[in-house]
């Protein structure tokens, strides 16, 4: 039941171990030191891939990535990688943990990969439908009984960094991780399986993209974010002012 899980303020989806940490783990760090209560869930283990030895390492490698960024929880579903598809099964899955863990809000992948993984894609319709599930009423038996639970907030982001264009969405903006990208670039390093020496021009890469969406936006480093509902404030000088 719910109250053997601790609650979340934030979870975080990815398709694979390192897609949340290259893609909004500054801002995870980030909220993390404003004390939110944050989780990262990997729909797979992200196994086989050709400078790993196994998924026990993967997953180790994942939980030492967690603690670099002070995650609460973190949860591996036993879905395929480079076979995962937005199934019945595969949505129920994902709802099921949101209603364990009844985060406020959930960041996810917002758009296609060309060139890479389009187990990518698939999380982001996989994650969609699982916040829509979470909240359905009169389906006890496809969740085991946990209660529903409405996420009030949804957020995507990006791992298309070749592309000069804004990703989809009715609002855009930046998340200042000024304090917090060496600790990003830490955590993407615990992926050694991944990224070996020979794949540090990776993380400059993943360095100079934050730089230049923090630069856009005045912050020393930055990750974009996107909200598909339409944002807006109530307080206009606060918003333009918030120092």
């Amino acid at each position: 039941m719910p109250h053997d899980y601790p609650q979340l303020d934030v979870i975080a989806v990815g398709a694979h171990p390192d897609d949340v940490e290259i893609a909004c783990g500054g801002t995870l760090a980030r909220m993390v030191q404003q004390g939110l209560k944050v989780g990262i869930i990997d729909l797979t283990d992200g196994e086989p891939t050709p400078g790993s030895p196994g998924p026990e390492v993967r997953l180790a490698e994942a939980r030492k990535a967690a603690d670099v960024l002070g995650i609460e929880t973190r949860v591996q579903l036993d879905l395929p990688n480079r076979r995962l598809f937005d199934t019945f099964e595969a949505r129920v899955a994902l709802g099921k943990e949101f209603r364990k863990y009844r985060p406020r809000l959930v960041l996810g992948f917002g758009e296609k990969t060309p060139l890479a993984s389009p187990d990518h894609w698939q999380a982001m319709q996989i994650t969609d439908a699982g916040i829509f599930y979470s909240r359905l009423t009169k389906w006890d038996e496809q969740f085991d009984g946990l209660p529903v639970h409405t996420i009030s907030a949804h957020l995507y982001y990006t791992l298309a960094f070749g592309s000069l264009d804004l990703p989809p969405g009715a609002g855009h903006f930046v998340s200042d991780i000024s304090e917090t990208l060496e600790q990003k670039l830490a955590s993407v390093r615990c992926y050694q399986t991944q990224f070996p020496p020979e794949k540090e021009y990776v993380l400059d890469r993943i360095r100079v993209y934050a730089q230049q969406q923090g630069m856009a936006a005045g912050f020393a480093a930055g990750e974009l974010l996107v909200s598909p509902k339409t944002l807006g404030t109530r307080d206009v000088m606060r918003t333009m002012f918030p120092g």
